[in-house]
């Protein structure tokens, strides 16, 4: 049924039916039932799926990647399809626009995604409005950023903001350095730098009550040597885990033709392609840690195969975005039925 769906909604221009498909899903969550049928067709109930990370209960292991919902405008609407917790953003503490437009584009014969929105987003302030009328029990995340126009010298600054204004309203923070979207956000990643941001967060993070999950989403270009470096900062900081990857800038082996490769410039790719290079860092995250933290496994998840893969490879939980798009929410039920058939 999804693939006659998916049809009609890849005749379009990918960013407009994003927008399109919101405003579908909202307006099919005022009709009386239509949630519970979600739910009915898409959610999976089973102790055996729970799991308990960096000291968060998780209904079931898959969640959905931030980028999908940046300005936490359906989170409690997605909660319906079955997901076991969902991450928003990448917000910025002051509204942008991000990168010019057409700056989204499917590769089909790849399944995958180029994307160089540039953390376009409301920002802070808006996020927040919406959280505050959150419904459900669904665990949020809020992945942050700096943004466009701020330096690298001073982006602990639009960090701190982050952290501190969305804190009351999400469960888990991500902290983004590794888009290849804005200009010199990557070099964030680099020891120096990195280490000085996260001690700054868990400084603020320890100030408060409860504590509050603290992880890293990195590059799937770092070299070995750059992610030994990687697990020294988080064992150095104590910072809770890492998401591993976001998306790639490697256009190696792509099955889509070279000159629409090069028509559609830079951004970082997404989906299939980028499969066995995020499975490759979780392996090697988790043998080369001795398992020290958790690894959220996320990038080119297309099938319950895929999604066991990751886990084998060391993954405690997994997230899907591209995956979803061209599967459809029954992604989630395929990936949780498998776990449980272990």
């Amino acid at each position: 049924m999804y693939k006659i769906v998916r049809f009609f909604l890849f005749l379009f221009n990918p960013e407009f039916i994003h927008h399109v498909s919101f405003k579908l899903i909202k307006f099919g969550s005022i009709i009386p039932g239509k949630t519970w049928f979600w739910r009915f067709l898409f959610n999976i109930s089973d102790d055996r799926l729970e799991r308990e990370v960096f000291g968060l209960k998780f209904s079931n292991p898959v969640g959905l990647a931030a980028g999908f919902d940046k300005d936490a405008k359906l989170f409690d609407q997605l909660s319906s399809f079955g997901f076991g917790f969902l991450e928003i953003g990448t917000v910025t503490p002051l509204p942008q626009g991000g990168n010019s437009k057409p700056r989204l584009f499917r590769l089909k014969k790849d399944n995958a995604i180029i994307n160089r929105m540039g953390f376009n987003n409301e920002g802070i302030e808006a996020a927040i409005a919406r959280l505050r009328r959150k419904e459900s029990n669904i665990i949020i995340g809020g992945n942050i950023g700096k943004n466009k126009e701020t330096p690298n010298e001073r982006a602990v600054n639009d960090y701190e903001i982050c952290f501190e204004k969305l804190f009351p309203y999400i469960d888990y923070f991500t902290v983004n350095v590794s888009s290849p979207n804005t200009p010199g956000l990557r070099e964030l990643q680099q020891r120096k730098p990195l280490t000085e941001l996260l001690f700054r967060l868990q400084e603020l993070n320890s100030k408060k009550d409860i504590r509050k999950p603290i992880l890293l989403k990195i590059s799937p270009d770092l070299t070995n040597k750059q992610l030994d470096d990687i697990i020294l900062i988080i064992s150095d900081t104590k910072i809770d885990g890492v998401i591993a990857t976001n998306t790639t800038i490697d256009r190696r082996q792509l099955k889509t033709k070279d000159y629409k490769i090069e028509s559609i410039g830079n951004g970082g790719l997404s989906g299939v392609p980028l499969k066995k290079r995020s499975t490759e860092v979780i392996r090697y995250l988790s043998e080369k840690s001795n398992k020290a933290f958790p690894i959220i496994g996320v990038g080119g998840i297309h099938s319950a195969e895929d999604a066991i893969e990751k886990l084998e490879a060391g993954a405690a939980l997994l997230q899907i975005y591209t995956g979803f798009i061209y599967e459809g929410p029954a992604l989630v039920k395929r990936i949780n039925k498998a776990i449980l058939n272990r």
